[in-house]
């Protein structure tokens, strides 16, 4: 295995992507990750779905499996900024997750600001008169296509 490749700047990371392969957005949560994938033209999220976090070398397994089945080159790790820009302990876990998760794998990690992301999504699930029940069931999985999405848009029409 390679060094870790951590992206700090996203515009860095459409360089670094294999041909052809498809992103994964992460939505870390305290007690599930969701998973959300790209299609391999970088164009389109897609909700993928929902793991229970247990302990991080089962979590990364459980991850690293699905990373074949869907080619996967790249992946990003929402970030929580906080509402005023700044970082705090919610960053702090997301970073140290992905400083972890670059030891198990060669594929570039990028973070994306995901803001909003869960709350966008509740609202959206609310207007589409989705049950509760059924919203607890898809949220983080939404959520991280919101956020991966938001980093395929940005990186789709950032200059060249």
């Amino acid at each position: 295995m390679n060094a870790p490749v951590i992206i700090e700047h996203i515009r860095e990371l459409a360089g670094a992507l294999p041909p052809r392969s498809c992103l994964i957005g992460l939505d870390l949560g305290d007690k599930t990750i969701g998973m959300a994938i790209s299609d391999d033209s970088h164009m389109i999220a897609s909700p993928l779905d929902t793991i229970r976090r247990t302990k991080f070398t089962r979590d990364a397994e459980a991850l690293l499996a699905v990373f074949p089945q869907f080619n996967v080159g790249g992946i990003i790790l929402g970030l929580p900024v906080n509402m005023d820009g700044t970082e705090g302990p919610r960053c702090q876990s997301t970073r140290q997750f992905g400083a972890n998760f670059a030891e198990k794998t060669d594929l570039p990690i990028g973070f994306w600001d995901e803001r909003m992301s869960t709350q966008a999504m509740e609202r959206h699930l609310i207007a589409q008169d989705v049950t509760r029940k059924r919203r607890a069931e898809v949220i983080d999985k939404m959520a991280a296509q919101f956020i991966l999405q938001g980093a395929l848009d940005f990186l789709r029409n950032m200059p060249t």
